[in-house]
Parts: C-alpha cells; sequence; structure tokens
C-alpha cells in the first residue's frame, strides 16, 4: 500500500533549520502498529498522521507519534500538519486567516493558519488544556548530576524553580544559571534511569534567560526571550529541536512568575541553536488576576520534501 508523505521544517523560516516532522495527509488504513514502526523509520521527533474528523465540525484528527510511543499533544505536529495541508491544499484557506480544529487525544486544538499571496506562512495554536503543576520535582542535586552540571549551576530558589507543568505532556522544567551551562548540559541516561525513569516527567526543559532580555524586561514582566534546550531519551529522542508542547505548559510556568496580572505576557524562546538546527517559537498567556486563561504557541513552517511511502 503507497502512502503520500510530505516533511518539513517547523519553527523556521530557512531550510534545514528547526524541527523535522514527517506528516501523512491521508493516514486511514493504518494501524497502530504501522503508525508506530513508519515514526521509527522516519526518526524524527515526530510524524503526525492525518484522519477524518470524529465530528465533522472539525477539520482534521491527528495521531502523533515519537520514535517510541504516540503523544496526546505536540505543538510542533499540529503547527507543522496546519502549515503543509494548507500548503499542498488538503486545507482550503479562507484569506489571510484560515481557522481551523484538530482533534487530538487532549481534545479539539484550534490553529490559526497566516496567510500571505495565498500560501501559508506562520501558524499559531491554542493549547486545548491549561497549563497544571505537578508536586512531584527531582532535588536540585539529582537533576544537576543527571545533566552534568554542578549544583550551583541549577537556579532553584527565588522566582525561577525546579516545576512539573503539563499542557497535555508532562515537561520538568529547569532553569539554569548561564549559557555555558546550557551548553553544557548532557543527560546522563543511567542517572535518568536510576533517579527519573518512574517520575511524573523524565522529559527535562533546560532553559535560560537571553542577557540582553533580562536586562530589559526579564521573564518576570513578560515580553521576554528564552533559550532552552529538550531532553526526552526515555521517549526515543536524544534531543528536539522544538517543542511546542513543552512551550505551552513553558507558558504558564512564565505566567504564574510574572508581576503583570492582567493582559498578554510575550516570549520568544531559541531552541535548538546547540543542535545546528535554530529554532524560534512565539508563545502567548492571557492572565486574568494572576490566573492563566489561554496560551498560544506560533511559528513559521517550510516545506521540504513530498513522496511516497510503500507500507508492507
Amino acid at each position: 500500500m503507497a502512502y503520500q508523505y510530505h516533511t518539513a521544517d517547523v519553527f523556521t523560516d530557512v531550510a534545514f533549520g528547526g524541527n523535522q516532522l514527517a506528516v501523512l495527509p491521508e493516514a486511514r488504513g493504518l494501524t497502530d502498529a504501522q503508525m508506530q514502526a513508519i515514526a521509527r523509520e522516519f526518526n524524527f521527533s515526530e510524524t503526525v498522521f492525518v484522519l477524518p474528523p470524529e465530528n465533522k465540525a472539525n477539520t482534521r484528527r491527528l495521531r502523533i507519534f515519537t520514535p517510541g510511543s504516540e503523544l496526546p499533544f505536540a505543538g510542533h505536529p499540529t503547527i507543522g500538519a496546519a502549515f503543509v495541508l494548507a500548503a499542498v491544499g488538503n486545507i482550503a484557506l479562507t484569506g489571510d486567516e484560515t481557522r481551523i480544529v484538530f482533534e487530538e487525544g487532549v481534545g479539539p486544538v484550534p490553529v490559526l493558519i497566516r496567510a500571505e499571496s495565498g500560501r501559508p506562512v506562520f501558524c499559531v495554536l491554542t493549547a486545548a488544556r491549561l497549563p497544571q503543576r505537578a508536586q512531584q520535582r527531582p532535588s536540585r542535586e539529582v537533576i544537576s548530576a543527571v545533566l552534568s552540571l554542578g549544583p550551583d549551576e541549577i537556579l532553584d530558589g527565588g522566582a525561577l524553580t525546579i516545576e512539573a507543568v503539563s499542557s497535555g505532556v508532562p515537561f520538568l522544567f529547569v532553569p539554569v544559571r548561564d549559557l555555558a551551562a546550557l551548553a553544557r548540559a548532557r543527560v546522563k541516561l543511567d542517572l535518568l534511569e536510576q533517579h527519573m525513569k518512574d517520575s511524573w516527567t523524565p522529559e527535562i526543559y533546560v532553559f535560560v534567560e537571553e542577557e540582553s532580555s533580562a536586562r530589559r524586561n526579564g521573564v518576570r514582566s513578560g515580553d521576554g526571550t528564552i533559550r532552552s534546550r529538550m531532553f526526552a531519551p526515555t521517549a526515543g529522542i536524544a534531543e528536539d529541536p522544538a517543542t511546542g508542547g513543552a512551550a505551552a505548559a513553558f507558558g504558564g510556568y512564565l505566567a504564574w512568575r510574572s508581576t503583570k496580572r492582567d493582559g498578554t505576557l510575550k516570549w520568544t524562546i531559541h531552541q535548538g541553536v546547540e543542535m545546528g538546527r535554530p529554532s524560534r517559537l512565539e508563545v502567548e498567556a492571557d492572565v486574568a488576576g494572576g490566573e492563566v486563561t489561554a496560551v498560544r504557541v506560533g511559528g513559521a513552517a517550510i516545506l521540504i520534501s513530498s513522496g511516497m511511502l510503500h507500507v508492507p
């Protein structure tokens, strides 16, 4: 059986940057096992399989697989699928802005597709689930050892602390002291297996405020700039160039620490730099009385390849 596929680089407008994604725009007939095998074959962070919606009011249903497992939600497959389907004509654009809804494991995910001259250029998802905190978290000593860093290189007090947050998929957010510490971070798999395999989340999102942004604004007042890395070896992802699902949860993490209690907070996240696949994610969080009411994640994408996949 032959299935058409497209690949795209997501959260970038430059070819061979951002996060790679494979999209099968018509995946009916594939079994769960075949989808998982195809995801391992592409060996990207995620592969997305597009199906007809269960509710006809929605646009499509997405199933998202890493090389190791299926996810209920992920940002770069959501953004990338919207872009690819619009770019190849599977979703009709209705003007400069087209609103669609994807069915995912977390529920309906609204996506805004922005177009110029009749072509998609930027997509924005609204998280189906608001960020939720977890009570469990490893100690600074454990996480620093897992990341091959000294305990003094991990920030864990004051405004920025180690915390686990989920907007459908949980991540452990770990602030580090500076860009040098961020660059040196390396996951020790034996210690990860020993200390975090059965924790609420073994996916580690390491970040630092960009110095220029910290001097001007700082994440605590919003409108900041972040550098980050994300490690998820237990999901088959040694390091991810851009993680939209983590960015959605991170919007909550940052908003809870903001001095701005009402309005819209905005951040730009640069990820994948250390991998040679620079990515740019735009994150917005709406807050009212200090409570997060909505989180959006947006980015550009670029079509890279198209072909046929032959499935026995």
